[in-house]
């Protein structure tokens, strides 16, 4: 019997309790609509599920070449897509397109395997300095000022944005024309995504020349010449799309993940001033931050390859699945009482504890980058600095929302 989906709202899907406290304890998975699509799609809520869902063969990311149920609708990639990438030009859009998240099988491997092999712990850790001395400069500038400063306008876009920069391999005097396009693009007022876009495609086809007849210990030269045997080399096309790769998933999520983990700690007092009295908690700290707040509530769109019987529920070939990443990380069932509550002390099991980078084949590449740049963070925004606070009230804040999701801070002032 075909259910009437829900229609959720951004509240709704950054809501950890809410809703999918209900859906959880439904036998079937409920269909939902998310905001601002119209596609309804079975919605994995319980950690069990969701982290299943994630290393399922039967459910797939690539839509093409299969027969889609009779009363389909439009795709919810598609929607998601074409939301994103339609007002730029064809010839630039097929970088932005060719996301890791959208590939399976051997596809998949082919394209992450370098970038694996590239992401090595070494040169995750050889990073520290250069994002310790960058934070505490951007920090020294901003404190100098007699107002609040904007902790995500003006910290963390220029931070993560500067990590990228560093591991990619954007030389210094070509750094703050590329840090401005990149600002264009990924987070800028939208007056000049296009321009953004055009100048860092023709920028990277530039350096990966230099990197193909020149290679350094940078990220790209690791890309252009670390072909194992049997493998096929990626091309032009692909390396530009793997930086493109990073920039989406370094920048804009990282930056944003930032602002709510300072925020959730301002708005935990108790908790703040813990981790100032017991600076040792911030190894805890940080894995508790990225369960708490998920900064990707929702997942990728899978699609059922086949006819088959998925958490108690019955899926016909074509059928989109999505993963709520943040109900799971918020599972009572994974997590005991008040799953809700933020506990800097929380001790996690083997592995991440949580579902926030994603699991099986699609676990995020940039996890440890991103472990890395927390703790800097909060080391030198909130333990180095004890009277960092809020700057405005509470409910003064701006959030905004994009379609599929929930809200995201707009600004972030902080008193440092």
């Amino acid at each position: 019997m075909t259910t009437t989906p829900v229609r959720l709202t951004p509240e709704d899907v950054e809501n950890p309790v809410g809703a999918y406290a209900r859906f959880r304890e439904q036998t079937e998975l409920p269909r939902v609509v998310l905001p601002g699509l119209d596609t309804p799609v079975r919605l994995v809520t319980r950690y069990a599920d969701v982290k299943a869902a994630l290393t399922e063969p039967r459910l797939v990311r690539d839509r093409a070449g299969l027969a889609a149920p009779a009363d389909a609708g439009s795709d919810p990639q598609d929607e998601l897509l074409a939301a994103a990438f339609d007002s730029f030009p064809a010839e630039y859009a097929g970088y932005l397109s060719g996301h890791l998240a959208l590939f399976d099988g051997e596809e998949h491997a082919r394209r992450r395997a370098p970038l694996t092999r590239a992401f090595t712990a070494r040169r995750i850790a050889a990073l520290r300095g250069f994002v310790e001395r960058t934070a505490a400069e951007l920090l020294a500038d901003l404190a100098a000022r007699d107002e609040p400063a904007d902790l995500l306008g003006e910290f963390a876009y220029p931070l993560t944005t500067q990590v990228i920069c560093e591991l990619v391999g954007v030389e210094e005097a070509d750094r703050p024309q590329v840090c401005g396009w990149i600002r264009d693009f990924a987070y800028g007022d939208g007056s000049r995504t296009v321009e953004g876009l055009v100048g860092i495609v023709d920028h990277v086809k530039e350096l990966i020349a230099r990197r193909r007849a020149e290679p350094t210990g940078d990220l790209v030269s690791a890309l252009a010449h670390d072909t194992r045997e049997g493998e096929q080399p990626l091309d032009e096309d692909d390396l530009v799309a793997a930086v493109f790769l990073l920039i989406n998933t370094g920048i804009t999520p990282p930056a944003l993940f930032l602002a709510h983990g300072l925020l959730a700690l301002f708005d935990h007092p108790d908790q703040l001033a813990r981790l100032r009295a017991e600076p040792q908690l911030l190894e805890r700290a940080v894995p508790e931050l990225l369960r708490y707040i998920t900064l990707v509530r929702i997942g990728a769109t899978l699609y059922a390859a086949e006819d088959f019987t998925f958490a108690r529920t019955a899926l016909r070939t074509g059928d989109p699945v999505t993963v709520a990443l943040l109900a799971a990380d918020h599972d009572p069932k994974e997590y005991g009482e008040a799953p809700e509550r933020l506990d800097i002390a929380r001790e996690f099991g083997r592995g991440d504890g949580h579902l926030a980078f994603g699991h099986g084949a699609h676990y995020c590449l940039g996890a440890a980058l991103g472990r890395l740049v927390t703790s800097v963070v909060l080391d030198q925004v909130l333990i180095r600095r004890p009277e960092a606070a809020l700057g405005v009230a509470r409910d003064g804040l701006e959030f905004g929302h994009w379609p599929a999701d929930g809200f995201h801070l707009l600004r972030l002032p902080v008193r440092l």
